[in-house]
């Protein structure tokens, strides 16, 4: 069987596939402030199922990308969702990357308390005197603290990402989020990942710094 390659310079690959995903989605219509970030996790995954399961609430991104320029902090539950956020556009409007799971006091509490580090995590971001936005692609019980953090009026998130993945908890743990009065981005069901976490906040800072005057 004769296998035929694109030909496809490297700088144009990206753009290549952004054209192979809007040809593939074919006549589906997107608001305009989530077609970026729908397009960016199908790119990231390759699975077109986020076009369907990524669900918004109203005005989540344009929400997003105002606290962002007004300094918002990002706050992950992972180290690689930590490591793939674009920092240096962040910097710009003074926001930083936070993960606090391999933090000794977050260990101890987690021991203390019999929960998980990602409960303690945001625990101790809930402390933080900052703005935030939670970009959570890994542990439920992560989204379940910030439910019941946010339920008992000690946070008030920017925005919440939820996009653990998995079989735990993972399903039931986004319901929660988006029957809170908070912005948020849930992908639906089981799917999800870090890189999907790390994907959406990479797309609010694109659309921010494409806006740029």
């Amino acid at each position: 069987m004769k296998i035929e390659l694109e030909n496809v310079k490297p700088r144009e690959i990206e753009s290549r596939s952004f054209e192979i995903i809007t040809e593939e989605l074919g006549s589906r219509v997107f608001v305009k402030d989530q077609e970026l970030i729908i397009k960016r996790c199908i790119h990231t995954s390759a699975d077109f199922d986020y076009a369907d399961n990524l669900c918004f609430s109203e005005d989540a991104a344009l929400k997003a990308m105002e606290a962002i320029k007004a300094g918002a902090c990002i706050v992950t539950d992972t180290q690689m969702a930590k490591s793939g956020i674009n920092k240096r556009v962040l910097a710009r409007y003074g926001g930083e990357v936070f993960c606090f799971m391999s933090d000794e006091d977050v260990a101890e509490v987690a021991k203390k308390n019999g929960t998980t580090r990602a409960t303690a995590s945001m625990e101790k971001a809930a402390a933080m005197d900052r703005p935030l936005i939670f970009a959570i692609g890994n542990a439920p019980t992560a989204l379940v603290r910030l439910y019941e953090l946010i339920e008992e009026g000690v946070l008030k998130p920017e925005l919440i990402i939820g996009v653990p993945v998995g079989f735990v908890n993972v399903v039931q743990s986004k319901e929660l989020i988006m029957q809170t009065d908070v912005p948020y981005i849930v992908a639906r069901g089981r799917k999800g990942g870090s890189n999907i976490a790390a994907c959406i906040v990479n797309a609010l800072l694109y659309m921010i710094d494409d806006n740029r005057e």
